[in-house]
């Protein structure tokens, strides 16, 4: 195998986990179980030897030189097979990514309450009002944000609708106004939604679940962990703690549906990064679909991750991910989103190099039919795109979050993680950097350690599924 350049140190990651070591080819995805010798010649590849020679005269003394030419014979039949060292896109490929003209809008977040019933202490909405009034969406606007979608979707059949706030429930009604409508006027259009609500679980009320049930709503519950955990950052607006009240609703809601089409979601701070034990609660109470995602905090925010909370994080992944495979080994398995890689990426470029896809595909409405990127850029200034009546009148916003992808990124166009993240949050990145193609660096790192862990148990459940 003749190695022509460096610029191969950024096709191939090399990581351990539970004792494992592991290599990604980071353009194919394919992934490889590394005995000590083929570890030890990647390693030198990362490190810029780029031949066969080199290696046997660096590593002849530790593994043999037999067995250092078997193991480079190996790795060239991977390189021959596209499976190591594989290249990456050409450039005609990734002309691709931005679409020309108008975008298509395929996916809507539906404000339908600028307010909430809590006070959670990290919400990037403020407690509910974004910074704003406390509103309600009305039923005329809601409904006005269906025809702009089925408008602007052009000749995408399937179309999604995500319900959120502050806490929607408190705009019941006009939830079950618009969910009938939307549904009438797919029938009449040729399209098919799919909703999903975010609630905090305390509205939802027998009357609410049947409804959800109906038609078909999918549910993601907002519960952090255990009840100290919870109710210090998840208060009532009255200061009392939420626990005993969201877990009655999620109960309900969850046993109701068969455990079936629900995530239940909560959030970790520097108060509890022993979150692995967050975890073991919820699916202890017999929740077994599951997200834990980082607090995302300014600096002197007193629940923010600092600097030194980011290894005790890592580390702590390490537990998760140990008490993951002990489930599954017990025939008692959980979905944990960030470990579920199926689920997240598909086979074209497109979706592993872009993001979500707010901005451009993923469009945020508020109560009084404004749009915006998504539901996190509410409010931000300079990030109103139009409304819901006339559309969107700032076509260079869209051109902007369509551009941004792992090539377009400098932080991104030579990390390992690039296919798998998308270039991250562009709110998120906005937040704390103040431009969303600049990534926001301890949510990158984060992100990294739960993909090694998510490829180690890619690795462990195939290996277990072919005994």
């Amino acid at each position: 195998m003749s190695r022509h350049d460096n610029q191969n140190r950024d096709q191939v990651h090399r990581f351990q986990c539970q004792g494992e070591r592991l290599v990604l080819d980071v353009n194919s995805g394919a992934l490889h179980v590394a005995d000590e010798v083929a570890w030890d010649i990647i390693g030198l590849d990362e490190a810029g030897l780029v031949d066969a020679a080199a290696a046997g005269d660096r590593l002849a003394g530790r593994h043999g030189a037999e067995a250092v030419r078997a193991a480079w014979g190996e790795l060239e039949g991977l390189a021959r097979e596209g499976r190591l060292w594989s290249p990456g896109p050409a450039a005609e490929e990734m002309a691709t990514l931005t679409p020309p003209g108008a975008p298509i809008v395929h996916a809507l977040c539906l404000n339908l309450a600028h307010d909430c019933n809590l006070a959670c202490r990290y919400c990037f909405a403020g407690q509910g009002p974004f910074g704003g009034e406390r509103r309600l969406m009305p039923a005329d606007t809601a409904r006005r944000a269906i025809d702009f979608l089925i408008a602007a979707s052009g000749d995408r059949r399937q179309l999604e609708i995500d319900f959120f706030g502050g806490e929607p429930l408190l705009d019941r009604d006009v939830l079950f106004d618009v969910v009938p409508y939307a549904e009438r006027r797919a029938a009449e259009s040729g399209k098919a939604f799919r909703f999903t609500l975010t609630t905090n679980a305390t509205p939802l009320t027998d009357e609410v679940i049947a409804f959800l049930n109906a038609h078909k709503v999918a549910l993601v519950l907002s519960l952090d962990g255990r009840p100290a955990v919870h109710d210090a950052m998840r208060p009532m607006r009255n200061g009392r703690g939420s626990y005993e009240a969201v877990l009655d609703g999620a109960r309900r809601a969850v046993a109701s549906r068969g455990g079936q089409d629900y995530y239940l979601r909560g959030t970790y701070t520097n108060r509890n990064l022993d979150f692995t034990e967050d975890v073991r609660h919820l699916a202890d109470l017999g929740f077994d679909r599951l997200s834990l995602e980082p607090v995302v905090g300014l600096e002197g925010d007193d629940y923010s991750l600092g600097p030194n909370d980011l290894a005790r994080a890592e580390a702590e992944y390490d537990r998760l991910t140990a008490y993951y495979l002990q489930r599954l080994e017990e025939g008692r398995p959980l979905i944990f989103f960030h470990f579920e890689l199926e689920d997240q990426n598909g086979p074209c470029l497109k979706k592993r190099a872009t993001g979500c896809g707010a901005g451009h595909e993923y469009l945020a409405v508020t109560p009084d039919g404004e749009l915006f990127p998504c539901h996190q850029f509410v409010g931000r200034e300079g990030f109103k795109l139009g409304d819901v009546w006339r559309g969107v009148d700032r076509p260079d916003l869209p051109r902007t979050f369509a551009s941004g992808n792992v090539f377009t990124k400098e932080e991104c166009r030579h990390c390992w993680a690039r296919f798998h993240c998308g270039g991250g949050c562009n709110a998120n990145a906005h937040l704390i950097n103040g431009d969303i193609a600049k990534p926001y660096a301890a949510g990158c790192r984060l992100q990294k350690k739960r993909l090694e862990c998510a490829l180690y148990l890619q690795y462990r459940k195939a290996a277990r599924s072919s005994r």
